[in-house]
């Protein structure tokens, strides 16, 4: 008999990425998995046990619940941003100078050159409170 419970796990938090609609697929994917990488590695609480096979094979931790994707227009990922922002939630962002950049520090240089306002943002990712994040999602759409 098993010790685990059959009780469902309730999270008080959410993972949240939120991608512009016009994104072509490949890029959905890339900005997707650059976003939550900072999550990961800021956040230590969203990070569960390491994983390991039947056979005694070790796999790395991954996020301890699940990451939920959504997609909105260009304003309203603007207006999360701003949400975001303003509620101080853990967040990351990616604009569309990093499609042409190939590094971290350019990267960084990228969004460093430009003002917040100003940002041309493609994506983000935000974890917090279940009510938080979704207060700052509101007016985007689950992703297909």
């Amino acid at each position: 008999m098993s010790s685990t419970s059959t009780e469902p796990i309730r999270f008080d938090t959410k993972i949240a990425v939120l991608l512009r609609e016009d994104l072509e697929p490949w890029q959905r994917l890339n900005v997707t998995a650059f976003l939550v990488s900072g999550l990961g590695a800021t956040v230590p609480e969203v990070i569960g046990e390491p994983y390991e096979d039947a056979d005694g094979v070790q796999y790395l931790p991954m996020f301890r619940q699940p990451v939920l994707v959504f997609q909105g227009t260009k304003e309203t990922l603007t207006a999360a941003h701003g949400r975001a922002l303003s509620r101080a939630l853990p967040r990351s962002v990616f604009t569309s100078d990093l499609f042409t950049t190939g590094n971290d520090r350019d990267n960084r240089a990228a969004v460093r050159a430009v003002g917040t306002g100003e940002l041309d943002l493609v994506g983000m990712a935000v974890y917090g409170p279940k009510n938080a994040v979704d207060k700052v999602l509101k007016g985007a759409r689950m992703h297909p």
